[in-house]
C-alpha cells in the first residue's frame, strides 16, 4: 500500500475524544455549581467551548463544512480567551508576583494552560476527522 499522506483516525477514537471533552466540560461546570471554584468568565468560556467541541467531534464527518466552521470559530474564540487569561499569569510572573493558589491544581494560570492544550487538540481532531478519506482503498499490485 502506498502512503497517501493522510492520517486516518477511527470513528471510535473520535467518539471517545468527543465524550472525554463533554465529560471534562460537565465536571468543570459541576465544580463551579457546587461552589468549590469561584465564578470566572474566562473559565466559563473555556469549559463551555471544550464541551461544544466535544459534541462537534461526535458529528465530524469527511467533506462537511458546518462542523469545522463552527469548531474553528468557537475554538478560536475560546483559545484567545484562554491565552488572555494565561498571559495575565505571565504578567504577574514578570512583575515578580508568582504565587499559585494554596490548592495549586485549581490555579487559573495552570488551568488556562491546560485549556489551551485541550482546545488545540480538539481542533486538530476536528480537522483530521473532516479530512479523512470516506473509504479506505487498498491498492492491488
Amino acid at each position: 500500500m502506498a502512503d497517501n499522506g493522510i492520517m486516518t483516525i477511527t470513528p471510535r477514537a473520535l467518539y471517545i475524544a468527543g465524550a472525554v471533552g463533554v465529560l471534562i466540560s460537565v465536571l468543570a461546570w459541576s465544580v463551579e455549581w457546587s461552589g468549590l471554584a469561584y465564578v470566572c468568565p474566562y473559565c466559563r468560556v473555556q469549559r463551555t467551548v471544550i464541551g461544544v467541541l466535544g459534541v462537534l467531534l461526535l458529528f465530524a464527518r469527511p467533506g462537511r463544512i458546518v462542523v469545522p466552521w463552527l469548531a474553528y470559530t468557537c475554538g478560536g474564540f475560546a483559545f484567545v480567551v484562554a491565552a488572555m487569561q494565561h498571559f495575565n499569569g505571565w504578567k504577574r510572573i514578570s512583575a515578580g508576583e508568582l504565587s499559585l493558589n494554596a490548592q495549586w491544581y485549581i490555579d487559573p494560570w495552570l488551568l488556562s494552560g491546560c485549556a489551551m492544550l485541550i482546545l488545540v487538540a480538539q481542533l486538530m481532531l476536528v480537522q483530521v476527522a473532516c479530512q479523512r478519506p470516506l473509504h479506505s482503498r487498498m491498492e492491488v499490485r
